[in-house]
C-alpha cells in the first residue's frame, strides 16, 4: 500500500500553522498522541518509581513500558535500555562507569559525529591520560571511509565511538565493517543511531554495536535519550552512576529517574512510529517494520527529489551530492551567509538550520564560504514543499 502522507500529516497538530518544517534535526514535530500521553503523565505520575504507593508503582510500570518500547526499536532486551536526559549525559555516564583498564588504551572518535558522542570521550581521555585517535572524513563528499579503521583500531583500542549517519549531511556510515574491526580486538563499539532511528528499522545485533544511542526528539518524542546495550550483562561490570546505592540493571547508569511525562511520551512516540501505516498489524516489532519501511521508501524518493532540485540551482552546492544518505542535506549558497539564507526561508514560512556545530563541516572549510544550511525531512514532508524551498533559494539569483 502506498505511503499515505496526508493521513500521517493529520497526526501532527502543529502542521496546521501552515509552516514548512525542514528542521527535523532540531526536533521532529510532535504527534498529537505523544502530546496527549505526556499530558496524562503530568497529571497521573508526579512521583518517581521508587516507593510502594500506587503512584510510585504506576511510575515504575511506565518506566518498564518505556524500556520495552525502546527495546522493540532495536530488537534488543529491555534490561539493556538505559534512559537519561540527553545523549551527552548518557555517554558521560558510560565514560565515568568504565573500569580504569578501559582508559589504559586508546579511544577512537570520528569527525562525522555529533558533539554528544565526542566531547564526553575527549573529557574522559583527558582525565585519565588516554590517547584519542581520529577517523577523518573524505572532504570531497563528507563521507567517513570505513577502510581507515583497519589502521586506527588495534590491540590498544578500548572504545570506538561512531555515528551511523551524519545529522548534517545525512551520509550513512558502513558501521558493519567498523564493527568487525572493533570486535576483532575486543573493544567496545558505541554507535550513535539518533539520526537514523526516525527512518530505518534497526537491529542492534545486525549493527554489531555494543552500545547504541538514540534521541527520541528526532522522531517526535520527548527531549531525552536512550542508551541500549546489546548485552545487558555488560552493565553489571560497570561502576554505578545512580545516586541510589540499591539500584541494579540499567538503573545503575541512570543518575536519577526520569519524570513520568517523559516516560509516557517516549512510549507513545514509539507507538506512533509503529502505527503510521494503516496495514500495520501484529506485535509492535512487526508494526514498526511495516510502518517504517513504508515511510523510508517515501522519504528516500523525496530526498532524491530534494537533492536533484537543489542541484539545478546554479548558486547552490549540495555537500555530498551522490552519497547514500538519510533524509538530511546540507548545502551552501555562493556568496550568501547561511544565516541570511535561513532568514529568507523563515520569512517565507520555511524552517531550516544554519551553522549546525559539526567538525565535519569545519574540516571541509564550510565556514570560509559563509556556513552551511541544513535541512531534514520529517515523515510529513511533501514534494510541493521542496518546490517552495527551491523557489525561495532561486530568488538569490
Amino acid at each position: 500500500m502506498p505511503y499515505d502522507v496526508a493521513s500521517v500529516r493529520g497526526l501532527f497538530p502543529t502542521l496546521g500553522d501552515g509552516s514548512i518544517h525542514f528542521d527535523a534535526q532540531a526536533g521532529m514535530q510532535i504527534p498529537d498522541a505523544v502530546a496527549t500521553a505526556m499530558n496524562a503523565g503530568v497529571r497521573t505520575l508526579p512521583v518517581d518509581p521508587r516507593g510502594v504507593s500506587p503512584q510510585a508503582e504506576a511510575a515504575a510500570d511506565a518506566l518498564g513500558t518505556a524500556r520495552r518500547a525502546v527495546a522493540d526499536l532495536l530488537d534488543a532486551a529491555p534490561a539493556g535500555v538505559v534512559l537519561g536526559p540527553s545523549r551527552s549525559a548518557l555517554v558521560a555516564a558510560l565514560a565515568e562507569a568504565l573500569p580504569s583498564t578501559s582508559w589504559a588504551g586508546e579511544v577512537v572518535c570520528s569527525r562525522l559525529d555529533d558533539e554528544e558522542n565526542i566531547v564526553p570521550w575527549l573529557r574522559g581521555a583527558r582525565h585519565h591520560g588516554a590517547q584519542v585517535r581520529w577517523a577523518e572524513i573524505d572532504v570531497t563528499d563528507g563521507s567517513l571511509p570505513a577502510w581507515q579503521y583497519s589502521d586506527l583500531v588495534n590491540e590498544d583500542t578500548r572504545v570506538v565511538a561512531v555515528t551511523l549517519a551524519s545529522s548534517v549531511t545525512g551520509v550513512v556510515v558502513d558501521v558493519a565493517q567498523i564493527a568487525r574491526q572493533t570486535q576483532a580486538v575486543g573493544a567496545m563499539l558505541v554507535v550513535d543511531a539518533s539520526s537514523v532511528a526516525p527512518y530505518v528499522r534497526m537491529s542492534i545485533t545486525e549493527l554489531g554495536a555494543d552500545v547504541v544511542l538514540l534521541s527520541p526528539e528526532r522522531w517526535g518524542g520527548p527531549r531525552m535519550a536512550a542508551m541500549v546495550f546489546a548485552d545487558p550483562d555488560l552493565i553489571d561490570g560497570l561502576a554505578r552512576v545512580s545516586m541510589d546505592p540499591d539500584t541494579d540493571g540499567p538503573a545503575r547508569l541512570e543518575a536519577e529517574p526520569l519524570a513520568g511525562p517523559m516516560l509516557t511520551g517516549l512510549t507513545a512516540s514509539i507507538e506512533h512510529l509503529a502505527n503510521t501505516a494503516a496495514e500495520a498489524s501484529g506485535k509492535r516489532r512487526q508494526r514498526l517494520t511495516t510502518s517504517m519501511d513504508g515511510a523510508y521508501e517515501y522519504l528516500q524518493r523525496l530526498t532524491r527529489y530534494l537533492v536533484s532540485s537543489l542541484s539545478q540551482l546554479g548558486r547552490v552546492h549540495v555537500i555530498g551530492e551522490d552519497v547514500h544518505r538519510i533524509p538530511a542535506v546540507s548545502f551552501v549558497v555562493d556568496g550568501v551567509p547561511a544565516e541570511q539564507v535561513c532568514r529568507r526561508l523563515a520569512d517565507n514560512g520555511i524552517s531550516a538550520l544554519h551553522d549546525v556545530p559539526s567538525r565535519a563541516l569545519a574540516r571541509m572549510g564550510v565556514a570560509d564560504v559563509g556556513g552551511a544550511v541544513t535541512v531534514g525531512l520529517g515523515p510529513y514532508a511533501r514534494p510541493y514543499e521542496i518546490d517552495q524551498l527551491v523557489r525561495v533559494l532561486g530568488s538569490f539569483g
